[in-house]
């Protein structure tokens, strides 16, 4: 055999090594997450957005955004369901800044990813889920404190989607829930994994201490911009987040990551232009840049 094609053989047999350990360091989290994902999907989701719904009629007052970001965690529907299911809450008079705060919160986490989260530790997880709460929390104050007296959404030809969870049998219901669950995150999450094994490989660690390492505000920045158009799926995302924390990515870089990686992920972007206009999309774009960057600034702080 040539030289070139030994070489070649080589870096191959290195990346697949590199493969099989970050496989093996998260796999289990995909697994756990996706089944715990599907059975709340299942048997859950009606029961968190009748919780949501119901308090409609209560008069928290301001105080209403932390349960609407609490519920908007525990709803499992990604952005693409959460859009048309605040359609439907707000033909029902639910507030406009529950709305946001439950919008915001459930575009930036779910059951599901909080468990693929806890492959980074519990410091990066206890991070991903304060950040996001208070996130929805912001979200909720903004529109409240500067839309109080107007919409603030445009959900016209938004309808609730009917729900492809209808098998009579509960337990092939789940099944059938669980293999879309596969078929939508399976290769993303590859993907990652496979992408966290080329950085492994061809990145040198010193090169990510420069660009996200240390509490300087520019790996923040940098951190919150690649966000941007790097965010394809959760579950993708992790295993790269496992190879830079572990090469050197400062906890508050990571944190920025979190934040505007879901929050500007591409194929959202559309149906959330619909929904709030041009002017108000690219006040949310600067929301997002901007409460990300405090965020992994201030996270820096507590979390050298």
């Amino acid at each position: 055999m040539s030289e070139a094609f030994q070489a070649v053989r080589r870096e191959f047999i290195y990346i697949l090594y590199y493969f099989d350990v970050q496989l093996r360091q998260i796999f289990w989290y995909w697994v756990i997450g996706m089944a715990i994902g599907s059975f709340i999907s299942v048997f859950a989701k009606d029961r968190i957005h009748g919780l949501f719904a119901g308090m409609r009629d209560r008069k928290l007052g301001l105080l209403g955004i932390v349960p609407a970001c609490l519920l908007g965690i525990a709803s499992p529907l990604c952005m693409y369901g959460t859009i048309p299911i605040a359609a439907s809450f707000r033909k029902q008079g639910m507030r406009e800044d529950w709305l946001a705060a439950f919008m915001m919160s459930s575009i930036l986490l779910n059951p599901q990813l909080i468990i693929y989260s806890a492959a980074l530790g519990p410091v990066a997880l206890t991070v991903r889920i304060v950040t996001c709460f208070l996130c929805g929390c912001a979200a909720g104050l903004l529109v409240f404190f500067f839309c109080r007296d107007r919409a603030f959404f445009d959900f016209d030809g938004f309808e609730e989607r009917k729900s492809r969870d209808t098998h009579p049998n509960l337990f092939v219901r789940y099944l059938l829930n669980l293999w879309r669950n596969v078929k939508a995150t399976g290769p993303y999450f590859l993907l990652g994994v496979l992408l966290s094994a080329l950085f492994q490989r061809y990145v040198p660690q010193d090169v990510m201490v420069r660009i996200f390492g240390g509490n300087k505000a520019w790996g923040v920045l940098m951190a919150a911009t690649i966000g941007v158009p790097l965010y394809a799926c959760g579950g993708g995302t992790i295993p790269l987040l496992m190879e830079w924390l572990s090469n050197g990515m400062g906890m508050g870089s990571a944190a920025a990551f979190m934040l505007t990686g879901p929050a500007t992920k591409i194929t959202n972007l559309g149906a959330l232009k619909i929904a709030m206009g041009w002017t108000r999309f690219l006040m949310y774009l600067a929301f997002v840049m901007l409460f990300s960057f405090l965020c992994g600034m201030a996270v820096n702080l507590f979390c050298p």
